[in-house]
């Protein structure tokens, strides 16, 4: 399994995740598509689905176009979240399945907005897990509480990312927290 970020807007970031013995990738929150397309046409591998955090444009404003731009992708979102251009609804404890070898836990992480998704991502051949966090857990701090409340914000921080093994690699939705 191999992820690599792609820079997006003023200070997103987008992540392609690639199960390498397929040449299959998802992408995760592609605000902008065409960057994340170029990306993996560089690295050789074929977009299959879309992984949105959350609901807000900087994250999910780039699904319709990516659903025009590779036709018959999966997008996939919080239920409750109301993530546009979502064709597939997840909930805490979903899995999905990327190529042969890579596994993603669907965990509900909100505060920062009610439906909040991050994505806890394995493979079989025992790499480092990864995490990717959207705008719920950040390198120096967490998202701002636009829909929830502090309480939340502790048990998805503490509790359920605060569970996870700790050789857990996080990716982050953005390279600060100013406004987040």
């Amino acid at each position: 399994m191999k992820i690599h970020h792609v820079a997006c807007l003023e200070d997103n970031y987008a992540y392609l995740i690639i199960d390498e013995s397929t040449k299959e990738a998802a992408a995760v929150d592609p605000v902008e598509p065409e960057k994340v397309l170029k990306a993996a046409q560089e690295h050789g591998v074929d977009i299959k689905l879309v992984l949105t955090t959350h609901h807000h444009w900087d994250h999910a404003g780039g699904n319709e176009k990516i659903k025009q731009l590779v036709p018959g992708i999966k997008v996939y979102g919080g239920s409750i979240d109301n993530v546009k251009g979502c064709t597939d609804k997840v909930d805490n404890g979903d899995k999905i399945s990327l190529g042969a070898d890579v596994h993603i836990l669907s965990l509900h992480t909100p505060c920062h907005t009610k439906g909040h998704i991050s994505y806890y991502v394995t493979n079989k051949e025992g790499d480092d897990p990864a995490v990717f966090t959207g705008d719920t857990l950040f390198i120096a701090g967490c998202g701002k509480f636009f829909e929830g409340t502090a309480e939340q914000m502790h048990q998805s921080l503490c509790v359920t990312l605060g569970s996870l093994p700790k050789p857990t690699r996080v990716y982050c939705g953005h390279e600060s927290v100013r406004q987040r």
